[in-house]
């Protein structure tokens, strides 16, 4: 991993032509048409947040499993539900993000959109490549914590945005604690109305929830400490 942080940064461009493939042909065609998000998908590779032998899959249309050295899994999220996902959180400038499981990538996209980005994840593996890559493509604004997922991370709140790289069945009280009045958190769920999961926005308003805004379909596993307790028959 580190070697090809290394050969990455030292090649300089030599990505560049699949980024812009992988912008024109998946993110542009399904509606991504925020220019400085498009900028930043154009300007980061992905193949620093992956293992050499997943590189070659950098720029494709599907999920990508890392694993960690403690055995736990991380997705990539596809580029088009990722893109469409930080579109969606309406990220501005001035805005405090929380980015939680997102194996670097994300957080390194949203350091150019945000003015601080906290990523947040609970595997000491994942999260020292996610250093790594984060370092070497000088994301000084990116500050990374070790700590379980579900509960974020309160020293850094509150955050205008938080963003939950994978899928939620509970969990997510904490935080929706550390929103700022009229913050919003983005994950994927099943909504209780809808079949299938689904991309969902949730918003707060003068400090309370102000319910669900369903958005797109998509799937991923579930993140670690978001698992639905176990029913207990009796």
């Amino acid at each position: 991993m580190l070697d090809r942080v290394a050969q990455v940064t030292k090649t300089g461009e030599a990505t560049a032509t699949l980024r812009h493939t992988m912008v024109e042909r998946q993110l542009r065609p399904f509606d991504v048409t925020d220019v400085p998000l498009l900028e930043r998908f154009l300007e980061t590779p992905r193949e620093i947040f992956l293992p050499d032998s997943l590189a070659s899959l950098a720029y494709s249309d599907m999920a990508i499993s890392v694993k960690g050295a403690s055995g736990r899994k991380r997705n990539l999220l596809p580029p088009l539900v990722l893109a469409r996902m930080l579109q969606s959180a309406d990220v501005r400038a001035t805005d405090r993000v929380l980015d939680i499981g997102g194996v670097g990538y994300s957080s390194a996209l949203l350091s150019g959109l945000a003015d601080k980005v906290v990523a947040l994840e609970c595997d000491s593996g994942l999260a020292a490549c996610a250093k790594a890559g984060l370092a070497a493509l000088g994301c000084d604004n990116v500050q990374f914590e070790l700590g379980p997922l579900e509960k974020g991370f309160a020293g850094g709140a509150p955050y205008d945005v938080i963003i939950v790289q994978g899928r939620v069945q509970a969990g997510l009280e904490a935080l929706f604690e550390q929103l700022t009045p009229d913050g919003r958190l983005l994950a994927i769920v099943t909504p209780e109305s809808r079949a299938g999961q689904q991309v969902v926005r949730f918003e707060r308003q003068d400090g309370r929830s102000a319910g669900e805004l369903p958005l797109f379909s998509a799937t991923a596993p579930v993140l670690d400490g978001f698992e639905q307790a176990p029913a207990f028959n009796l």
